[in-house]
């Protein structure tokens, strides 16, 4: 597969555990910082799972493993920035493998480009959206009880040599009780919603998917190509796609651009 200049594939993994989605990434990013593939944009859906972020307090999880055990739920310590969060059915999970040196060697930036690529699709559902200094996501206005905003849509991104990793989760028809088992991205005093609760109505999540995608690829100026998970395997598998081992380190965003899933 040959692939033009300012293109990006699109693949929709589907349903996924966190483990096997990791693995995704990695073998992408090798490839991507190899150059033989494009900028990538990976979908799924993971099962119930809480990841804790590398600048993450441990304090944060409010469940018992076993607690976690009896409802199913995973638990993992990822390298992305940020601190607590929970995925599941219902969230739109997406992992951008991009080259920020063909974009803007600006983490903030391309922090602040997922976040619009969010806000213009909320906004498509006649809900406004917005950024909180500091706090990463995006965020609707709440009552003052509910600390005065909800978070709609988390971030925590990992770069190494300017590719990118980890990304975005957006809550379509998530069951929010989930969140009770941690305080979500460490902050104490604010709560998870989800597209379903804001509308108070069923939204379709394959429709809701679609419009995330097309507002990132007009925010990163990318003409989305869909491939399938098996073509992109096939790909990756082809010799010279992973490229060279990883030997420079590796960074999460932390301090000076702090990133909250």
């Amino acid at each position: 597969m040959t692939h033009i200049p300012n293109e990006c594939w699109v693949v929709d993994l589907g349903p996924i555990a966190y483990d096997p989605a990791c693995e995704w990434q990695h073998r992408v990013v090798a490839a991507r910082k190899a150059g033989a593939v494009p900028d990538v944009l990976l979908l799924c859906e993971h099962p119930h799972v809480i990841t804790l972020g590398r600048n993450g307090r441990n304090e944060n999880l409010l469940a018992s493993s076993n607690v976690l055990r009896q409802m199913n739920v995973e638990f993992h310590a990822t390298d992305r920035g940020g601190d607590i969060t929970y995925h599941g059915p219902g969230q739109i999970v997406g992992y951008p493998i991009l080259d920020l040196t063909a974009h803007r060697r600006d983490v903030r930036w391309y922090v602040s480009q997922l976040e619009e690529a969010m806000i213009r699709a909320t906004r498509e559902y006649g809900v406004e959206s917005r950024r909180i200094e500091g706090m990463h996501g995006i965020w609707v206005d709440a009552p003052a009880s509910a600390g005065g905003a909800e978070k709609l849509a988390a971030l925590g991104v990992h770069l190494s040599r300017w590719v990118t990793s980890h990304g975005f989760a957006y809550n379509v028809t998530t069951d929010l009780r989930y969140f009770d088992l941690i305080v979500p991205c460490g902050i104490a005093d604010k709560r998870a919603t989800s597209l379903e609760r804001i509308l108070g109505r069923a939204v379709d999540f394959i429709e809701a998917k679609k419009r995330i995608t097309r507002h990132f690829g007009e925010v990163f100026d990318r003409a989305l190509v869909r491939i399938s998970r098996d073509e992109l395997d096939a790909f990756l598998r082809a010799p010279g796609a992973l490229g060279l081992q990883e030997v420079s380190p590796q960074v999460a965003v932390s301090a000076d651009a702090p990133q909250h899933m």
